[in-house]
């Protein structure tokens, strides 16, 4: 049941990674995606993950910049493919990681990053001198998630982000942040920092050029996606609906799910609360997730979509998928362009 292009984006991060093209290039990159313009101010809409990965990488061929024209100087096309490969050459992630940080420094003027080692734990502090305040949270986004992602690549298995600090206010989409980085986000602080636990830099560079060349042609995905963090409640909740056997008409209830986890439903849900997110807004995304799966990949009816998530009233469905993207199902399905395939990162 579970595949990669099921999960969706927030519609924030296809907002931030087109604000620097031209009205043209808009057009064209949102329709090689298949992302409708009018889904743009829906606040609360989504885009099937594969959508956004053709986006990142159209975005990069229209401003030949794989860091979206947020910094003074551009990330010219090539430059990830290069910065992997120069890192693939070291024995181990603390070198790797050494090196991925130079590179960036060198291919980024107001973008910097420093590894240091703190307490028993690694850090990795962002120095953004972007003075626009929503590029600046863009920056910050954009580059852990690229950092993170190579790293995760490099040792073969997602490495843990103990604590994640922005120096910056807590935004709409924060809640994006506990499935992309970690449970454990902060706001509002000095600098950008992330940290993880020391004893991963010791970790060997597990990769090799023939994995190299998957990697990157199944990027962004592969960066972005692929190593999220699996380790919060939340997502332990959504794995386990998602790899049911069960559709979501017949997903447990929440007492016979805590049950399974071998706790009290009283403390699952007080880990749920603790990260910000209920039982009932874990499923509401899932079926959000499903919907827009099937309302762009398949011909299957709209209110038969509805009845398949369990939903046995029709305008039930209509009513909960506006509710989640701001536009009606069948509208959503009508602004879908056909899309194209865009270059890798190569």
């Amino acid at each position: 049941m579970d595949t990669i292009e099921k999960h969706t984006i927030s519609i924030h991060f296809v907002n931030a990674a087109i604000r620097h093209l031209n009205a043209d290039d808009r057009s064209r990159v949102l329709g090689t995606a298949g992302i409708s313009e009018g889904l743009l101010s829906a606040r609360n809409a989504r885009v099937p993950a594969n959508s956004f990965s053709v986006l990142w990488l159209a975005v990069a061929q229209a401003l030949d910049d794989e860091f979206f024209g947020l910094d003074c100087r551009r990330m010219k096309v090539g430059s990830f493919a290069l910065l992997s490969q120069a890192a693939l050459a070291c024995p181990n992630l603390d070198r790797a990681l050494r090196r991925i940080l130079r590179g960036l420094s060198l291919f980024l003027d107001e973008m910097k990053g420093q590894l240091r080692l703190e307490k028993g734990e690694a850090t990795v502090w962002l120095s953004n001198g972007i003075a626009d305040e929503a590029d600046r949270r863009f920056a910050d986004e954009t580059m852990l998630v690229l950092i993170h992602g190579l790293m995760c690549w490099l040792v073969g298995r997602r490495v843990e982000i103990v604590r994640l600090d922005f120096a910056f206010r807590r935004p709409d989409h924060a809640q994006e942040y506990r499935l992309m980085y970690c449970s454990d986000v902060r706001f509002d602080a000095t600098q950008t920092c992330m940290r993880f636990h020391v004893a991963d830099l010791e970790s060997p560079v597990a990769q090799t050029p023939a994995s190299l060349q998957t990697f990157l042609r199944t990027a962004p995905q592969s960066v972005f996606l692929k190593y999220r963090n699996e380790e919060s409640w939340g997502a332990r909740v959504r794995k386990r609906l998602r790899s049911g056997a069960e559709g979501p008409d017949t997903w447990p209830v929440f007492d016979s799910l805590a049950r399974e986890f071998g706790i009290s439903a009283t403390t699952l849900r007080r880990r749920l609360d603790s990260e910000k997110c209920s039982y009932r807004s874990i499923k509401d995304q899932l079926r959000n997730d499903l919907a827009i799966d099937q309302l762009c990949n398949s011909n299957v009816n709209v209110d038969d979509i509805g009845a398949s998530l369990g939903f046995n009233d029709a305008s039930a469905f209509h009513r909960a998928f506006k509710r989640w993207n701001g536009i009606q199902p069948g509208e959503y399905r009508r602004r879908r362009r056909p899309q194209t395939t865009a270059p890798a990162l190569v």
